[in-house]
């Protein structure tokens, strides 16, 4: 039977597409579509009259090739979007470096044939693993925009009330709302609290404790109280400085509702991959993490082996050799998935805060601590042993199931 590979050069609202079969023999030179409904439609009925199997190839690249992958797969054809890394690698026999997207169709087209029988094809399940990476991406996003908002209001309260963010440590509410934020609320300047007497700001807050929901502790209360007499505000408590503060609030509790609705949406998204469950036992991983985790990396089984996935992160150990030469102690590649690099430095980050004497990483990352080694090298060192555990447990899960 006859193979025909479909590389799609992608760039935004067009693509240029080739295809080809072994022994360089051209189908169908380069040509241009767009990302139109009609012009998509024809490209899939060109495709579909080639005899023979068909592969589509095309990278991955940011939001563009979504509506021909949507379009390409919903009309059951084989497509297997990949990352521009391996096409970018992938040399083709030619000394001549040209640059067009007609060469770069025809590469992709060549990597197709090249790599058949390891193209992983794009299913219904890559629909909620594109979801659920969208979802991280914008969960990230707002993180960020939360850190600036904690901050600006922190950097206002040092005006106003400074160290009233220290008194309160409590995590985020599932609704977002925080208890030194709500309370920064209420007692915005220091003299809303060294105003009143000591009874009557106990009794003031254990009310606001109980309408809002909150532990009351009489001896944080006296803390708190003791405190406001020492310190010293540079606004003064009016209605300007009031704005001032309610603005800030406003704006980071928004941010903070905004987080904690994707992080509940991200989980629930997350449960229904099958590998949620397995990702879910490992140590060191939550109902945060563990979906941060299964979106960056996506389905495991489309990495050939272990070293694979912790290239993919940017975790594996560099190797510069030569004949008799060998170097020692290469840096980590930091090629890979900036972005799931940060989540294992948390899940890591969250091993060595709780210590589970029975999880194998973190053996292995005290292990590493106890020698001396530097903090980039243990915490990277611990993610890529985390990695190869995660692929292996979940690989042999998922091909349990498929059996």
């Amino acid at each position: 039977m006859n193979r025909n590979a479909v590389g799609i050069d992608v760039s935004k609202g067009k693509s240029m597409v080739a295809i080809l079969r072994p022994f360089g023999e051209v189908v169908s030179s380069p040509f241009e579509v767009h990302h139109t409904s009609d012009e998509i439609r024809a490209l899939i009925e060109q495709i579909q009259s080639v005899p023979g199997e068909t592969r589509i190839v095309l990278e991955h690249t940011g939001r563009y090739h979504e509506p021909l992958v949507h379009e390409l797969s919903q009309a059951h054809l084989f497509i297997s979007p990949v990352n521009p890394k391996l096409i970018k690698d992938f040399r083709t026999p030619s000394l001549r470096k040209v640059k067009s997207d007609k060469t770069d169709a025809l590469k992709i087209a060549r990597y197709a044939l090249d790599s058949w029988p390891e193209l992983k094809q794009y299913g219904p399940m890559n629909e909620i693993r594109n979801q659920l990476k969208t979802m991280n991406r914008q969960f990230d996003f707002y993180m960020k925009h939360k850190t600036a908002m904690k901050n600006n209001l922190i950097g206002i309260l040092d005006q106003t009330y400074p160290g009233a963010n220290a008194y309160f440590s409590s995590p985020a509410r599932n609704n977002g709302h925080q208890k030194w934020v709500d309370f920064a609320t209420t007692y915005w300047h220091v003299d809303c609290v060294r105003q009143k007497t000591l009874p009557a700001f106990i009794d003031h807050y254990q009310n606001w404790c109980q309408r809002k929901k909150y532990n009351f502790n009489p001896t944080k209360a006296k803390e708190i109280y003791e405190g406001a007499k020492q310190l010293v505000p540079v606004l003064p408590k009016d209605p300007l400085t009031h704005q001032l503060v309610k603005q800030a609030v406003e704006q980071l509790n928004t941010a903070s509702i905004t987080v904690e609705g994707l992080r509940t949406l991200m989980n629930e998204t997350a449960a229904k991959l099958p590998e949620y469950t397995i990702v879910m036992a490992m140590k060191g991983v939550g109902p945060s993490l563990g979906p941060q985790l299964m979106a960056e990396i996506g389905d495991v089984t489309r990495f050939t082996h272990k070293s694979a996935i912790t290239a993919f992160a940017g975790v594996d150990p560099g190797v510069n050799q030569s004949g008799a030469y060998e170097q020692k102690g290469v840096r980590a590649s930091k090629r890979g998935s900036s972005t799931l690099r940060k989540t294992l430095f948390q899940v890591m980050d969250v091993l060595i805060k709780t210590q589970p004497q029975e999880d194998a990483v973190y053996q292995f990352l005290d292990k590493k601590r106890a020698q001396g080694k530097p903090y980039y090298v243990y915490m990277t060192a611990g993610a890529n042993k985390f990695l190869r555990i995660y692929y292996g447990r979940v690989k042999e899960y998922l091909n349990a199931l498929s059996q």
